[in-house]
C-alpha cells in the first residue's frame, strides 16, 4: 500500500464512526504515526481511541498490529467489537489471545491481548516480530506489566526501525510519557460526554454501604431512566450488594461484572434491548469496555489496590479509597449517551484530599516477582532497566534478598533451576515455593 508523504493528500477511507470524537483526529493520529516511531494519544471517555486505533495502524498499511488490554475481559470485548466494525468473523481479520483462551488465525491482523501475555512473548520472540506495530492501551494504569513493556519497547525501538509504538489512555500524564519517549507527539482527543450531575451521599457508618448502595439503587431507579452501573471493590461486596437489593426487592435485574465471571457470564452485560439493569462492577468497568445504557454511576469511591507489606513479607489486595483521576473516571461512564448522575458515596472533601493518580505498581508492590520476571526474559538487572519510574534501591535490595532466601537465586544472582520453575508460575515467588515444596 502507498504509504503518502506529509505534502500529499490523505488517500485512505480510515472508516471512523462519525459519531465518536476520534473522528475528527483521526487524519492528524495517522500522520503522526507515519512520521514517529513512538505517539502518545490521550483520550478521554468515549473517544473511541480503544477500537479505532488499531484501525487506523491498519489503514496505514500495519499488518501485524497487537493490541494490549490490562484485563481479559476488555481483549475479548474489544475484539469482538471491532470485528464487527470491520465486518470480520471474529478470530479471522481481529482476534484476541489470553491465559487459557485465544481466537485467532494465520489471517489476523489485529490481535487484542493481555499485557501480560505479550511479556511473555518476549521469551520466545525477543524482538517481538510477529508484531509490526504495538498499542499500549490504558497506560495509565501503571501496572508491572505495563512499566515492563513500555520500558521493553522502548529498547527495542533502538533496534527495529520498523516498529511502531502507540500509547494509548484516559487519564495519562502526557508530559511524563512524551518526555520518557525522547519528547514523542501528543495527540489530545476529547471524549464524547453529556453533562452529568454529581452528588455526594457518604453513609453515616462505613458499615453501612450496602445499605447505602440499596438506598442509592432504589432513588436512582425512581429518577433517572437507563441502565445503573455501581463501582464495588471486589466480588465479596458485589454479592453483599446483590442480596441486600434482592431482598429489598429491587424492580430491576441486578447483574455482578467482574474479573473471575465466565466469558458467557460477562456477556450477559453486554446485551442490548434486554430492558433496565443495575450492574454492580469493580474497576474493571472503569476504563476500556463500553456499558451505552448507563444513566447513572453510583460510586463507592473503593477499590482493591496491591501493596506489599514488609512486615509478613507479602503482598496483599487492600481496600483503599480511589485516586480523583480514577473517580473521574468512574463518573464520566453516566454521560456516554445521554445526560446522567453520578452518586457519590463518601464527601467533596474526601474526594479533595485524595491523591490525584494512583501509585505505579512497582513503586507499591514487592520487587521480587519483578526480579524474578526479568532474570526469566533476559531483561538485564532491574537496577538498569528504563522504567518511567525508578524504585528505589532498598525496595531493589530487598526484593533480591527474597530471591536469595527462597532458592530463586544463587550467589552470583543468577537463577537457579528452582527459580526457573517459580518464574513460570503465575504467583508470587513466596506462594510459588511453597507449591513447589508441597509437589
Amino acid at each position: 500500500m502507498h504509504v503518502p508523504r506529509p505534502s500529499e493528500p490523505f488517500p485512505f477511507d480510515l472508516n471512523i464512526p462519525p459519531e465518536l470524537p476520534i473522528h475528527g483526529h483521526a487524519e492528524a493520529i495517522a500522520r503522526a504515526i507515519l512520521e514517529h516511531p513512538v505517539v502518545i494519544v490521550a483520550g478521554e471517555t468515549g473517544s473511541g481511541k480503544t477500537t479505532q486505533l488499531p484501525k487506523i495502524a491498519l489503514s496505514l498499511g500495519r499488518r501485524r498490529i497487537a493490541c494490549t488490554q490490562p484485563r481479559r475481559i476488555a481483549a475479548v470485548a474489544m475484539a469482538r467489537r471491532v470485528a464487527q466494525e470491520l465486518g470480520t468473523p471474529l478470530g479471522r481479520g481481529v482476534g484476541y489471545r489470553m491465559r487459557f483462551s485465544e481466537k485467532r488465525s494465520q489471517e489476523t491482523r489485529i490481535l487484542f491481548l493481555t499485557d501480560g501475555m505479550l511479556l511473555a512473548d518476549i521469551h520466545g520472540d525477543p524482538s517481538l516480530s510477529a508484531f509490526d506495530t504495538l498499542i499500549i492501551d490504558e497506560a495509565h494504569e501503571r501496572s508491572l506489566n505495563i512499566d515492563f513493556l513500555l520500558g521493553y519497547a522502548k529498547r527495542l525501538l533502538e533496534k527495529r526501525a520498523d516498529l511502531k509504538l502507540i500509547i494509548s489512555s484516559a487519564t495519562l500524564d502526557v508530559e511524563r510519557f512524551s518526555r520518557h519517549f525522547g519528547r514523542a507527539p501528543v495527540l489530545r482527543v476529547e471524549g464524547r460526554t453529556f453533562p452529568v450531575e454529581t452528588r455526594y451521599l457518604p453513609p453515616e457508618e462505613e458499615d453501612d454501604l450496602p445499605e447505602a448502595v440499596a438506598a442509592a439503587v432504589e432513588g436512582a431507579v425512581k429518577e433517572v431512566p437507563g441502565d445503573i452501573l455501581v463501582f464495588l471493590s471486589g466480588e465479596r461486596d458485589i454479592r453483599e450488594a446483590k442480596e441486600v437489593l434482592e431482598g429489598r426487592g429491587c424492580p430491576l435485574p441486578v447483574l455482578p461484572l467482574h474479573a473471575r465471571l465466565s466469558q458467557a457470564e460477562q456477556a450477559k452485560v453486554f446485551e442490548t434491548g434486554t430492558g433496565r439493569r443495575v450492574i454492580l462492577a469493580t474497576n474493571v468497568a472503569e476504563t476500556s469496555i463500553t456499558l451505552p445504557g448507563v444513566r447513572c454511576v453510583i460510586d463507592t469511591g473503593l477499590a482493591r489496590i496491591r501493596r506489599f507489606e514488609p512486615r509478613t513479607g507479602v503482598e496483599r489486595l487492600k481496600v483503599e479509597p480511589i485516586s480523583q483521576a480514577s473517580a473521574e473516571q468512574r463518573r464520566g461512564r453516566a454521560g456516554r449517551t445521554a445526560p446522567g448522575l453520578c452518586l457519590r458515596l463518601y464527601s467533596e472533601e474526601d474526594l479533595a484530599a485524595r491523591p490525584p493518580y494512583t501509585d505505579p505498581e512497582i513503586l507499591r508492590t514487592s520487587l521480587a516477582s519483578a526480579i524474578l520476571r526479568m532474570k526469566a526474559l533476559g531483561l538485564g538487572d532491574i537496577e538498569d532497566f528504563p522504567f518511567l519510574d525508578a524504585p528505589t534501591r532498598r525496595s531493589i535490595n530487598a526484593g533480591y534478598q527474597e530471591l536469595r532466601e527462597l532458592g530463586a537465586l544463587d550467589g552470583g544472582g543468577s537463577l537457579t533451576p528452582l527459580g526457573r520453575q517459580l518464574a513460570r508460575l503465575p504467583l508470587e515467588p513466596r506462594i510459588g515455593r511453597m507449591i513447589l515444596e508441597a509437589s
